[in-house]
């Protein structure tokens, strides 16, 4: 008996810029990602890269005055944000860092 073979199956890459429309989502991203990974510098500046991407970055950059290619060098997976940018962005949007007891 022949078996069916399967086509090929093309894949996208999942954005999560793509699916934060609306305030609510991105609180909602930023709180799971702060949950997720607390101590991972790098993964939290690339939940705030998704974040700045899905705002618009070339807003968000004029907003928190820096430039744009920095916003997204700063906020990309291998990025090394200065604690003043994260800051900075923060606040454009929108947004401030609090702190909670552990």
């Amino acid at each position: 008996m022949a078996t069916k073979r399967r086509g090929k199956e093309a894949y996208t890459r999942w954005d999560p810029a793509q699916n934060l429309k609306s305030e609510t989502d991105i609180r909602a991203y930023l709180v799971a990602s702060f949950e997720e990974a607390p101590d991972d510098a790098a993964y939290i500046a690339a939940a705030l890269g998704d974040v700045a991407r899905a705002r618009g970055m070339t807003q968000l950059a004029k907003r928190a005055g820096l430039t744009r290619m920095g916003l997204y060098k700063s906020l990309s997976k291998d990025g090394n944000p200065s604690f003043d940018t994260v800051l900075k962005v923060l606040r454009a949007l929108g947004l401030r860092l609090t702190a909670k007891v552990a």
